[in-house]
């Protein structure tokens, strides 16, 4: 596969704003596991194979075990995840494909068992910015397999 455009060179100002996101998350209280399982979710569901090159890489480097990691698209069917990585889960499928299901009331009353408001906010933009970034790698044919994480 070959990359279609450099999309990170051509709209720079672009990349800034989605790369400001990113470091906005890392101020957040939603710590790192919990955001990498997010991403990687959301990214098996889109079908994004750049985004799961990063994300579980990224997981691995912050201690995620490979168990977690190879469970995560039958996460329903195992006892590996809190209930709060389950809460934000379910939230991320359905953020995800929200062209086909709604957040429902009894949905946002679980998540806010154990997030806070900011936190709930927070994790709506962590669900919705890693959407984007699937969408543009996916378009955009970014190609897998180069990332390594930052040491």
């Amino acid at each position: 596969m070959e990359a279609r455009l450099n999309y990170y060179s051509i709209a720079p100002e672009a990349m800034q704003l989605m790369v400001g996101f990113e470091k906005y998350m890392k101020s957040t209280n939603l710590d790192q596991t919990l955001l990498e399982l997010v991403k990687t979710r959301a990214s098996q569901i889109n079908g994004c194979a750049f985004c799961l090159d990063m994300h579980t890489k990224d997981a691995r480097a912050n201690g995620e075990t490979e168990q977690r990691l190879y469970g995560l698209n039958a996460w329903r069917e195992t006892d590996y995840y809190t209930a709060r990585e389950r809460s934000a889960l379910e939230l991320t499928e359905v953020i995800t494909e929200i062209a086909t299901q709604d957040v429902s009331d009894d949905l946002y009353d679980n998540v806010r068992e154990f997030f806070d408001e900011k936190d709930f906010v927070d994790l709506v933009y962590a669900i919705n910015t890693i959407n984007s970034w699937n969408r543009l790698a996916i378009t955009m044919r970014a190609v897998p397999g180069k990332y390594q994480p930052k040491k």
